[in-house]
């Protein structure tokens, strides 16, 4: 059970790189909504021009074309994330086996006869793929190749022959080895995945089936596995696949809540928004759900410790406001106060369920910026934007409420009202305070990058370094000799440990911090 579970956290961390690109497509494309959509247009003269909304037209055009080809996103991407080294190699493998794939795909479907004529494709379950015709898989796809290349870039990335046969080592050993597997995964597909959409068909029927408690359940899942790194596995397949929807856009069948949202942008023959988006408004806890939650840890802390609480929470508070970087504020009340972890996945999936009943369909995945760049242009017809911030005023006033009353009536120990960790005014504060010092000159004299090291039990115990949005994430022979006191305080806000998955929670910062760790190593992760 261990083991999977590791396997499924570099999964989900695995999605993380292909994941991070789409929401910078989606500024593209609301930028060229700024300029091409109309809307905007009535408010501010010079957007009325030709060729301002020729110019808008043109960046959104472009960039949603990337909707059509995100299975060879995630092809690329998701060896990028689990390569131990050489990730660039293994990404150029990725993409090849994913072209390898669709064509295999099509050669079988093509000699057994089974290809329909263009304007039967859609009913048939076809689609171009790279302008090729195969069986639409959407981004499974590209996650079946990305996950192939990755195990086999890891196994035998560092292979090596002798003699005439050496050309063939390394990575060229292992594109060897995913070409006639993707061909032959290319053709098993054509067989074995319309039984394997019937299926992903029945579970989205049986999700829809639950109304508007399936949102409370996807939201609560959503927010309840962020410790754990694997709520990217709850909302990707209703972002990127018809878990979240289908729509006819355009002439194009997009699959997806994401997808449809931006699809749906760009066109300006589409009306009103389709309400599939409220599977991409997790942003409603970030924005508004957790500044209530700051607010009741704020005014509960205690009178002499009310400075120190604000020098927590308030940059948490507006990290998670503008950004949609929650981590943070959530770490300051995880582990001194799980209680209230679990109540605000429950909060946060009843958010979003009273999007669903209000008939919200704005987008809102992260934080107040993107909703603006998303939403403002379209206009409030198309997107009913200000709903969603009378729900979110809701939910603040929900989340202070809750969260008041539980760390009153529990007593709970949440940033300012923690007990003094010794004495004050004693010899023991004294001596606690020159430890503290003298860590402190520690990390100073010998760099931040060796003593998170240090704190890691050293470089021996340490496999694998990489990095999300916030979090640096270690594979650790033995995660029980960690130092969580001194990684405390070289900045982290805590602490996961999962197996030998170890994560280590730093905020936006977190790429400098893995930088340094990986100059002290040498390199060598």
């Amino acid at each position: 059970m261990k083991r999977v579970l590791n396997g499924l956290q570099l999964f989900g961390k695995s999605l993380f790189a292909p994941i991070l690109i789409l929401p910078i497509i989606g500024l593209f494309i609301a930028f060229g909504n700024v300029f091409g959509n109309g809307n905007l247009a009535k408010y501010v003269s010079f957007l009325n021009y030709p060729f301002i909304q020729h110019f808008g037209q043109f960046i959104s055009g472009s960039a949603v074309s990337i909707l059509q080809n995100l299975a060879l996103v995630f092809a690329v991407g998701i060896p990028i994330g689990l390569a131990k080294k050489d990730k660039g190699y293994a990404a150029l493998t990725g993409l090849v086996s994913f072209v390898i794939f669709i064509n295999a795909m099509h050669q079988v479907m093509q000699l057994s006869n089974r290809l329909v004529p263009a304007d039967q494709m859609q009913a048939s379950g076809q689609a171009l793929v790279l302008n090729v015709q195969v069986l639409e898989m959407g981004v499974f796809s590209g996650i079946l190749i990305g996950a192939l290349v990755s195990v086999l870039h890891n196994q035998y990335c560092d292979k090596q022959f002798k003699g005439v046969m050496q050309i063939y080592s390394g990575h060229r050993f292992v594109a060897i080895l995913a070409i006639p597997s993707a061909m032959i995964l290319g053709a098993l597909a054509s067989e074995f995945w319309p039984f394997a959409q019937n299926g992903i068909t029945w579970l989205a029927n049986s999700i829809k089936d639950l109304g508007v408690f399936g949102f409370l359940v996807y939201g609560f899942l959503e927010r309840i596995l962020i410790p754990t790194g694997l709520h990217h596995l709850i909302y990707t397949p209703f972002l990127y696949t018809e878990l979240g929807g289908t729509a006819h856009i355009g002439g194009d069948m997009i699959y997806g809540a994401r997808n449809i949202y931006f699809a749906e942008m760009a066109d300006k023959s589409v009306k009103v928004l389709s309400g599939t988006v409220n599977w991409d408004a997790r942003g409603l806890s970030k924005m508004f759900g957790l500044m209530g939650a700051a607010l009741a840890l704020y005014a509960t802390a205690s009178k002499k410790k009310k400075k120190q609480a604000k020098a927590i929470l308030l940059p948490a508070a507006v990290t998670s406001f503008l950004l949609g970087v929650t981590e943070p504020l959530e770490f300051s009340f995880l582990f001194v106060a799980p209680i209230l972890f679990v109540v605000h996945a429950v909060l946060a999936g009843t958010g979003m369920m009273l999007l669903s009943i209000f008939d919200v369909h704005a987008i809102g995945a992260n934080g107040i910026i993107d909703f603006l760049l998303y939403n403002l242009p379209l206009g409030t017809t198309k997107s009913n934007w200000p709903m969603f911030i009378v729900v979110g005023l809701i939910m603040f006033a929900l989340y202070f409420v809750t969260f008041r009353f539980l760390i009153v009536k529990l007593n709970l120990k949440t940033p300012g009202r923690e007990e003094d960790e010794v004495p004050s005014g004693t010899a023991a504060t004294q001596e606690y305070a020159a430890q503290r010092e003298t860590a402190a000159g520690h990390t100073a004299a010998s760099g931040l990058g060796e003593t998170i090291i240090q704190a890691l039990g050293g470089k021996d115990n340490i496999e694998n370094v990489d990095n999300c949005y916030t979090r640096l994430r270690l594979i650790l022979k033995d995660p029980t000799i960690v130092d969580e006191a001194t990684l405390k305080q070289t900045g982290s806000k805590g602490v996961i440990k999962s197996g030998n998955n170890v994560q280590v929670v730093y905020g936006l910062h977190v790429k400098h911090v893995r930088d340094q760790v990986d100059m002290t190593l040498g390199g060598v992760t």
